[in-house]
């Protein structure tokens, strides 16, 4: 599978596992915005504590942010999406 362009990451090393769980959750992001990590998980078949771990990394480098109370919705932002164009 190739991996999404947003998967990689700065502060991170890019190993396989990290990529492809990457890859599944920017993927859901895309087609469905506002989810939480619930569904997330639900939808990409990774276990909540991974989709946890990862949507933080990818928060830390400002490519999903987090909306609202508890459960968030979580959505891609400006940044994550420039980075398509820069690939």
């Amino acid at each position: 599978m190739p991996y999404h362009p947003k998967a990689y990451l700065i502060r991170k090393r890019n190993v396989r596992p990290g990529l492809d769980a990457r890859t599944k959750i920017l993927k859901a992001l895309e087609g469905e915005p506002g989810l939480t990590m619930a569904q997330i998980a639900d939808r990409t078949g990774l276990s909540y504590s991974s989709v946890r771990l990862h949507l933080a990394s990818l928060e830390r480098e400002g490519i999903v942010a987090r909306k609202g109370k508890r459960p968030y919705a979580w959505f891609l932002t400006g940044l994550g999406q420039a980075r398509l164009t820069d690939f």
